[in-house]
């Protein structure tokens, strides 16, 4: 007879027992050493009497027959066995919730005075609260009547949801709360000043949280293997109605590592509050005793006071932040502090996370309660010694090989919402396969993705990125985008279409909070006469992973996914998506990524002001050229999915002679899609931008007329070439249509944004096109998309007013002021402005040094002597000696060279 119930028992039992003695040692800890219990101790406390109930009704289960084959199980057992299930499974959910709420509840003890914090805690503890409670009470009715789920004999009309589903189906929940307690306290501990014995002890007891998620992932895995092992052996394609075919036998380790997690937990949680005993007991264990061996950046061992560092908000750019003592500007140091500290007011030493985890309190004050922080920014911090977060300079003001760094890490977020688009492309195709939907459905799951674009960038993408910046919104995007490849989990197991376009929509919902702040970092993050340029370098590397992902898909992971069981195995893939996500944003939270407040944006349009607020049709043209590039990038986008959607079933209707899949034809016009982006790029230093956008959409409305007018190979031809001629048009309709809108410019990108959701909109007209008149005369409707996208660039190219306005010019950046001293001593700045002089791509710019103060030689000084290497820059050492009256005749003398015309400021 084969059993696992003594492995079943014996490893439920060993985590409990340890989790008992790791509480008990907890409450000693506060009681004896550190004399006060928190809110937080009480909660877990809560934890473990629901642990004990939980943990108490796998034992009593598996004594009644758990881990048997059902055929083993005596039948005056069943009745017992199925009440312990039940209460195995109503008490699941209350325990990880009370475990969870505490952890949360201690990190709001860490800090008062950090906003970006709390509210990111307050949030975590919503959600588990609220997905707990709704789970537990999924889990209470999992049968009508109620009590078919414990006892044997039913009435025939109860129905039930299978419990092993169910507990697949919230596993995504499960992870995302762990990723969240394990990574929320990161930005508290790399703020520590602490020697190296306590630095590493701190960070090695806030990373046992990870040992939960790795527990949680095994007891995912044990719960998938349960759900396919019972699907295959009933035949049935329906997961959850798999029935309770053997559940004793196949369900026996799934409930042990839910006991194991529920154990891990409460361990983990319970092992921050054990340093005061340890330090009582080993003190030797905790403190370095020799000076020598703390940090070279910490003097808190010697007595000296540590660098007091800001709040998560001032280093997000918050409103809240302010100078700090060490500010160059001759600011008044800041007094901030927290009130609740007096015994720390007379010191500059702040209290740190180790001194509350091991100083015991004898008073009545909540150590845990007391941080002091300033709400400064220092131009250099090191943390832990191997992160340098500089405070990084305005990106209006990075000339072109300084923005090259920061655009490339940019240019990692592009590639990855190309590859998840390919991902999904395929794994929807895949679901429709085999829950057998038909088109309009399937044009429902891609609409729903496109939907997240209509609501994602203004609802979240626009105040987190005018409030906190670009970073912020690339963090948040990325976990949102994380949240959403973790509920195709859900979706899949279910079989369910509408959970598998929730997922979707969430997924659409991510990309999009990341493309708001992503192409306007590109497009910024430089010169902005070569915006264009990046951008469409940065969407090349997009448009290449939407190439590679499809083929890594197609040929390999869901190869051979034809059935839910083995849907369900794909989203390990998602899985490790959602990791890498979370991964990065963290490694983007310690990138010294570049800013642009609104104030440079403003300051940087104002020096083109004139050429901005020019009047076209009583509207000011930069006004009319944010809405006509957001018409245009409406039109196109859906033009642009028209042609992907449909291409496939164009290829078949041509009824071309080739030995190449439709699929395959796919891949050649993405990879020409790719590579044209990169020809525009490089097309932009002969022509400019708004010639080759005319070009472009030339090029697509002649391709797709001829789409419709010719069949076979030659058909196939045309449809490539409105791939390559629509490469390059979303980068130039986004880089000019932000041009010159200020303070407006996150705004504007967030429009743009939402314009890409005319993907929406325009399959469902193509698709019902075809059913009236066949697929070659739908292309009627890429034809009159191309063609309303085409009224921005004639009206690019026809109004001087607006070519004035959009043609970029050499060295548009917001440039650091050359400074130079006069006889008298008193030091003058010196602002530039340009004029454009540019009859065509980046080449045609003239240049000159005199045109870019960056490139200028250093000025004498009063009594210095310098040689001139050059007679070109006589002139320009006899100006610095020379009074100011003498400086306007110098500077009518530079009009007659060949660099543009300029004019202080």
């Amino acid at each position: 007879m084969q059993s696992r119930q003594p492995t079943t028992l014996g490893v439920s039992i060993s985590f409990f027992v340890i989790a008992s003695v790791f509480v008990a040692l907890r409450f000693v800890s506060r009681i004896f050493v550190v004399r006060k219990i928190g809110l937080h101790d009480w909660l877990m406390l809560v934890a473990w009497v629901i642990d004990f109930g939980f943990s108490f009704s796998l034992f009593y289960a598996t004594k009644n027959g758990l881990g048997l084959h059902a055929k083993d199980i005596p039948p005056e057992n069943e009745d017992a066995l199925n009440k312990a299930n039940y209460a195995f499974t109503v008490l699941y959910n209350p325990a990880l919730m009370a475990v969870k709420t505490s952890i949360l509840v201690f990190y709001l003890t860490l800090t008062r005075n950090q906003k970006v914090f709390r509210w990111a805690n307050f949030v975590t503890l919503f959600v588990v609260n609220a997905a707990g409670f709704a789970l537990t009470m999924i889990n209470v009715f999992q049968c009508h009547p109620v009590s078919a789920a414990f006892y044997s004999t039913v009435p025939a009309s109860a129905k039930c949801t299978d419990i092993v589903t169910l507990y697949l189906s919230s596993s995504p929940v499960n992870i995302i709360t762990d990723l969240a307690i394990l990574f929320l306290p990161i930005p508290i501990l790399t703020q520590m000043r602490l020697p190296y014995k306590q630095k590493w002890i701190l960070v090695i007891t806030f990373s046992f949280g990870f040992f939960v998620a790795v527990v949680d992932v095994i007891r995912i895995a044990y719960l998938q293997q349960a759900a396919t092992s019972r699907s295959l052996a009933l035949k049935t394609i329906h997961l959850q109605n798999a029935g309770a075919a053997d559940f004793s036998w196949y369900a026996s380790l799934s409930f042990m590592w839910s006991v194991v997690e529920v154990n891990i937990s409460i361990i983990c949680g319970c092992v921050p509050s054990l340093k005061p005993l340890v330090a009582r007991i080993l003190p030797k264990l905790i403190r370095d005793t020799d000076g020598t061996k703390t940090s070279p950046l910490n003097n808190y061992a010697t007595g000296d006071s540590p660098v007091a560092l800001p709040p998560a908000a001032a280093i997000l750019g918050g409103p809240s932040a302010s100078s700090s003592p060490a500010d160059s500007n001759g600011s008044k140091p800041s007094q901030t502090r927290n009130e609740t500290t007096p015994q720390r007011q007379e010191s500059d030493v702040p209290i740190s996370m180790m001194d509350f985890l091991s100083h015991p309190q004898s008073g009545p004050s909540d150590a845990e309660a007391y941080t002091s922080t300033t709400s400064g920014y220092p131009a250099d911090v090191r943390f832990f010694d191997f992160v340098n977060m500089k405070n990084p300079e305005s990106m209006l003001k990075l000339n072109n090989r300084e923005s090259i760094a920061p655009i490339a890490w940019t240019s990692l977020l592009f590639f990855l919402w190309g590859f998840a688009y390919g991902f999904l492309d395929t794994l929807n195709e895949q679901f429709q396969t085999i829950v057998k939907l038909d088109s309009w459905h399937s044009l429902g799951l891609h609409g729903a993705y496109y939907g997240g674009y209509m609501v994602g960038p203004l609802l979240v993408g626009r105040p987190v990125l005018k409030t906190w910046g670009f970073k912020s919104t690339f963090i948040t995007g990325l976990c949102i985008y994380a949240c959403g490849a973790l509920v195709f989990w859900p979706s899949a197991i279910l079989t369910s279409t509408a959970a598998f376009t929730v997922s979707n929509f969430i997924v659409g919902f991510g990309l999009a909070v990341l493309e708001t702040a992503g192409n306007p970092f590109i497009a910024l993050c430089g010169p902005l006469e070569n915006s264009e340029i990046r951008l469409n370098i940065s969407q090349g590397i997009q448009a290449i992973g939407s190439v590679v992902s499809p083929l890594l898909a197609k040929k390999v992971l869901f190869k051979n996914v034809t059935d839910v069981a083995s849907l369900v195995d794909v989203q390990w893939t998602y899985l490790g998506i959602a990791l890498f996500d979370v991964l990065l944003a963290v490694v983007f939270w310690y990138l010294p990524l570049p800013e642009a407040s609104d104030e440079d944006l403003e300051e940087l349009a104002n020096r083109r002001r004139e050429d901005n607020m020019t009047k076209v049709l009583g509207i000011p043209v930069v006004w009319l050229t944010l809405g006509l590039g957001i018409w245009s990038q409406f039109f196109y986008v859906g033009g642009q999915e028209v042609l992907s959607i449909s291409l496939e079933r164009f290829i078949e209707s041509t009824d071309a002679h080739t030995s190449l899949y439709p699929f395959d034809i796919l891949t050649i016009g993405h990879s020409v899609f790719a590579v044209g982006r990169f020809i525009a790029a490089f097309a932009q230093w002969f022509l400019k931008p708004r010639w080759i956008l005319m070009i472009s959409y030339i090029g697509m409305i002649v391709f797709s007329v001829l789409c419709m007018k010719t069949t076979g190979t030659a058909a196939i031809v045309m449809a490539m070439m409105v791939y390559l001629f629509e490469s390059g048009v979303f980068s130039i309709i986004f880089a000019i249509s932000l041009r010159g809108t200020a303070q407006h410019t996150k705004t504007a990108a967030a429009l743009l944004t939402v314009a890409i959701s005319g993907g929406t909109y325009l399959p469902f007209a193509e698709y019902a096109a075809y059913l009236s008149h066949g697929t070659q005369w739908s292309y009627c409707v890429l034809v009159a998309a191309f063609s309303a996208g085409a009224i921005f660039p004639l009206y690019l190219n026809l109004v001087p007013a607006v070519k004035k306005q959009v043609d970029p010019v050499p060295n548009e950046y917001l440039r650091r002021p050359r400074r130079r001293r006069h006889r008298n001593g008193h030091v003058r700045t010196v602002h530039r402005e340009k004029e454009n002089p540019s009859t065509g791509g980046v080449l045609s710019r003239r240049r000159s040094l005199v045109s870019d103060p960056d490139l200028m030689p250093d000025l004498p000084m009063p009594g210095e002597t310098h040689q001139i290497p050059s007679p070109q820059y006589q002139s320009i050492g006899n100006w610095a000696s020379r009074s100011n009256s003498d400086a306007g005749s110098y500077s009518e003398s530079l009009k007659q060279r060949d660099s543009p015309a300029e004019s202080p400021k």
